[in-house]
Parts: C-alpha cells; sequence; structure tokens
C-alpha cells in the first residue's frame, strides 16, 4: 500500500485529520531542508511536501518565491532533491509528495523522474501547471512505479472539469481555499466548508485543505471540514527569519509544527467519519 493511502487510512481509524507540511527544498541549504524534514516529522505532521525549486513559481505568493530563489542560488536541482529524500528515506515513517511546476520534470525526463522517485522513496507528486488535459505525459509513468497523483482543485473549478480532474487523481484531492497564489492568511474564506462538502460528495478520495492556512486556530476550524489541512507558507516564513541559526531555526520549527498538530487532536468527530 502506498504510504499516503496508509497515512489517511490510519488517521481514519484515529478520527484525526492529517497535517502536511510543506517546505522549500534548499532553503537555507539542502543539508538544514534535511534536518528540518526529520523534525516536522518528529513533531508530528502526518504527510511532508518536499518543493522543488523553480525560477518562475506562478502559483506561489513572494514567501515560497523568495525561498525558491534561495534555493536555486545555492544551486539546488531535481535530482539533487532526489538524492536527499532517498538518503533521508530510513529514517522517515511518513509520506513524501514532491510539489513543483512540470519544467525541471520535463527536462529531467518524465519516465526517468518518475523511476528516480520512486527508488528514493517519494509516494506522490503534486504538479502545479499540469492541466487534467495534458498530465498523462507523467501519470503514464508515475502509476507504473506506484507514485500518486495529486491534483488541486480549486473554488472556481466546477461542472465537467471538476470531474475531470477528480477522475485523474490519486492519494487526495488538494483544494486550493482561495483564487490566487499561495500565502499565510489569518482567516478562512467563507463557504469554504460547503464547498469541501460538495467535493467529498464527488469522490471517494481523502480532500486535503491548503493555501493560506497559517496558524493552530485556522487548523482547528478546518479539521471538523477536511480530512487534511496544509500549511506551507507561515513555515516557510520561519525558515526565512531563522535560516541563519539553525539550532533556533530547527527549535522554532518543531514548535510550530506541534502546536499545529495539537490544534488537531480532539474527541470532535472528524470529517473523515462523518457523512
Amino acid at each position: 500500500m502506498n504510504r499516503i493511502d496508509e497515512a489517511f487510512t490510519q488517521l481514519e481509524k484515529k478520527n484525526e485529520t492529517a497535517l502536511v507540511i510543506y517546505l522549500t527544498a534548499g532553503d537555507p541549504d539542502i543539508e538544514t531542508t534535511a534536518e528540518l524534514v526529520k523534525t516536522i516529522q518528529n513533531a508530528g505532521a502526518d504527510i511532508i511536501e518536499v518543493g522543488i525549486p523553480f525560477s518562475d513559481p506562478m502559483a506561489d505568493g513572494p514567501t515560497i518565491q523568495r525561498a525558491a530563489c534561495r534555493a536555486l542560488d545555492n544551486g539546488v536541482t531535481l535530482a539533487r532533491v532526489l538524492e536527499m529524500i532517498a538518503e533521508l528515506r530510513d529514517e522517515l515513517t511518513v509520506p513524501i509528495v514532491l510539489f513543483g511546476y512540470y519544467n525541471p520534470i520535463l527536462s529531467f525526463g518524465p519516465k526517468k523522474f518518475a523511476s528516480a522517485a520512486a527508488k528514493a522513496g517519494v509516494d506522490g507528486v503534486l504538479v502545479v501547471d499540469l492541466p487534467p488535459e495534458e498530465m498523462n505525459e507523467l501519470t503514464r509513468f508515475t502509476e507504473k512505479e506506484g507514485i500518486h497523483f495529486i491534483t488541486l482543485v480549486s473554488p472556481v473549478s466546477g461542472g465537467e472539469r471538476l470531474a475531470g480532474i477528480i477522475e485523474g487523481a490519486s492519494g487526495f484531492l488538494y483544494y486550493v481555499s482561495v483564487t490566487g497564489v499561495t500565502g499565510a492568511r489569518d482567516r478562512l474564506p467563507e463557504g469554504l466548508s460547503d464547498d469541501v462538502k460538495q467535493i467529498k460528495e464527488m469522490t471517494v478520495l481523502p480532500v486535503a485543505v491548503g493555501f493560506g492556512v497559517s496558524n493552530p486556530r485556522m487548523v482547528s476550524e478546518l479539521g471538523g471540514i477536511a480530512d487534511g489541512i496544509v500549511v506551507g507558507s507561515a513555515l516557510v516564513d520561519i525558515v526565512e527569519k531563522e535560516g541563519s541559526n539553525k539550532k533556533r531555526l530547527l527549535e522554532e520549527v518543531g514548535g510550530f509544527v506541534s502546536s499545529l498538530k495539537s490544534a488537531l487532536i480532539s474527541d470532535a468527530p472528524r470529517a473523515m467519519t462523518s457523512d
């Protein structure tokens, strides 16, 4: 069983929502990223998204754009990210999802990428700019390797397009809670609960909500709505602020992730067990 499937299965048994944490590989450097991944796991994350740095991250806001620039300045490539994951895999129990854009994968070679990702221990890929009409360019290779292809659903997805996105998805659906780019926000958009409920009625896959989630209060609110919650920019903010002091950085990131996980642990029914 793919580790993503196993994670959601085990969380459902415990009536818990998955905490999905994003970080950009190579920020502040690739060695520290490896330590951050272990810290994030140990602090309670259920799934970790590792961002592949790219020069034109059109779906990302300023925080992750700056992180990508720092990583690229450090010479971090897709090949190096895969090497890092392979080096870490024996120390990790959580699923790893690669988050990025198609250009680096296309340059690497889709078939070669799928094989290398599987050997490294990658469990899923999320390619922001590969639409459903073209995703077979990659999924014909990732499916054979047992790697889930995570798809994005936005507030403006609807009708036949939404059905097509859902049909091509595996692992879980990533619901973009706001229109626009990534970035920490201080409140959830109105109508989010109804939107997620509608999507859940159309699929058996777990639905994770991301873009803008930044603090334990928001995570707690989403715990009763979604099957998973993705936090990215708020953590990348910490990396940017504390990147020059590794000890403090690891402490701050560990404390932040722990606070998010604590906000999800409750006796209240969760989305995965409600109907």
